[in-house]
Parts: structure tokens; C-alpha cells; sequence
């Protein structure tokens, strides 16, 4: 009974001791703390870079645009380029619907001065109206493999339909057959000059484009010259402004 009682007289104000120093510790480093907040920052924290430069880095969205305007520029370029090709292509097909149905116009005009003079006497038999037929058949063909009557005409010739006759003589059916050339053409002719005024639209657009981006990436260009620092800048540093930067006023003549 008297061990357990020494060893509790010593042992406590041993404890006690230890105690009162961590406590003084950690009361110390806490004011520390307090008093410098910057050493609360842990070791392992990685370290702040250096702060980046304004005017490298305007100088590098500077150059990023620059380059993106130029690509842009280029891609104008060629799209203005394709653009004016598609219009000569379709210029070209517009002068040969136009020459195609001059040619017809002319047939037809000339068929017609024929068609006013007396049609030629043949005997009404079945055999002439057969022959008729197969003359009507025979040009209508033709033409179709012309490329002057659609799969459509061509079935209401075979049909007799749409105002075809078989028992027609074939000077009538061939001023017929001009006229329905000559329309066909003249709507060919005018579906291609559609097309030529929408392509010559699209390629005036197109130059504008290529213009203008054109403009824009050579002005971004200049901004990007190492060259470019302004006269401010230079007077701003201590440095009078050469003569070149100074504003003159045009020469005339």
C-alpha cells in the first residue's frame, strides 16, 4: 500500500510537468500561427509561379488570331476561287442552252413557213396511216435520244396523247414536233440562266469574303510585328519619337 502510494506521489507531478511543457508548446506555435499566417502553408504545397507578363500575353492572343485569320483568309481564298469556276461552268452552259435554242427557234420559224403552203395529197388508206405513224414514232425517238423530249413526251407521243395525232401528215407533225423542240430548249435555256445568275450571286459573295478576311489577316499581321511598338510607348519611356512615326499629311500630286 505504501509502494502504490509513493509511485502515485512521483509519478503525478511527473505527468503533470510533462503536461505544462507540451501545453507551452503548442500555446507558442499557435501565437506563431496568429502572428504569421504564411507558415501555415504545408510543406508539400507547390510552390507559386512567377506572375505572367500582360503584354506577352496580348502579344500571343495577337499572334493566335493572327494565324487563325490567316487560315481563315486562305480557306476564303480558295472557296472564292471554286465559287468563280462554278460560275464560268455555268456561263458556259448558258451560252450552249441559249445556242440550242436559237437553233430550234430558227427550225421551227422555218417549218412554219412551210406549213403554210398546201399540204401534199395521199391516199387515206390504213397502210398510210401506219406509215404515219411510224414516221411520228420514229422522230419522236429521235428526238428523245436527243435529248429535246423528256421520257414523258416521248410516252404521250407513243400514247397519242397531249394533242398528238398519228393521222397527221408528217409535214404537219413536224412543225409540231419543232415547237415542242423549241419550248423544251427555250426552258432549258432559261433554268440555265437561273442557275448562271444564283452561281454569279454565290461567287460575288464569295469575293467579298476573301476580301475581306484578306484585309484582316494583313492588319493582324502588322499587329504582330516585332517591329510595331508605338510612338507613346517610346516617349513614354524616355525616348523622343523618330521622325518615320511622326504624322505627316499626304502629298497630292
Amino acid at each position: 500500500m505504501e509502494t502504490v502510494v509513493y509511485q502515485f506521489l512521483i509519478e503525478v507531478p511527473r505527468a503533470a510537468a510533462i503536461w505544462s511543457v507540451l501545453l507551452v508548446l503548442a500555446l507558442g506555435v499557435l501565437a506563431a500561427l496568429v502572428a504569421r499566417p504564411e507558415l501555415a502553408v504545408s510543406a508539400d504545397a507547390e510552390p507559386v509561379g512567377p506572375a505572367e507578363d500582360p503584354a506577352a500575353t496580348v502579344a500571343a492572343d495577337l499572334r493566335r488570331y493572327a494565324g487563325e485569320v490567316a487560315v481563315a483568309a486562305s480557306g476564303a481564298a480558295q472557296n472564292a476561287r471554286r465559287r468563280r469556276d462554278a460560275w464560268q461552268t455555268a456561263q458556259a452552259e448558258l451560252d450552249r442552252a441559249w445556242a440550242a435554242y436559237d437553233e430550234a427557234e430558227s427550225a421551227a420559224r422555218r417549218l412554219a413557213g412551210v406549213a403554210a403552203l398546201p399540204a401534199p395529197r395521199t391516199p387515206r388508206t390504213p397502210i398510210e396511216y401506219a406509215a404515219r405513224e411510224r414516221w411520228l414514232h420514229h422522230a419522236a425517238m429521235a428526238a428523245h435520244w436527243r435529248g429535246d423530249l423528256s421520257a414523258r413526251q416521248l410516252c404521250d407521243v407513243l400514247a397519242h396523247r397531249a394533242g398528238w395525232d398519228p393521222r397527221r401528215h408528217p409535214a404537219e407533225q413536224e412543225v409540231v414536233l419543232a415547237r415542242v423542240v423549241r419550248d423544251g430548249r427555250l426552258a432549258a435555256y432559261r433554268a440555265a440562266a437561273e442557275r448562271e445568275r444564283d452561281a454569279w450571286r454565290a461567287a460575288e459573295l464569295a469575293a467579298d469574303a476573301a476580301r475581306a478576311l484578306s484585309t484582316e489577316a494583313y492588319a493582324a499581321a502588322e499587329r504582330v510585328r516585332p517591329n510595331r511598338l508605338s510612338a507613346p510607348s517610346r516617349v513614354a519611356a524616355g525616348r523622343p519619337a523618330p521622325t518615320s512615326l511622326r504624322w505627316r499629311p499626304a502629298r497630292i500630286g
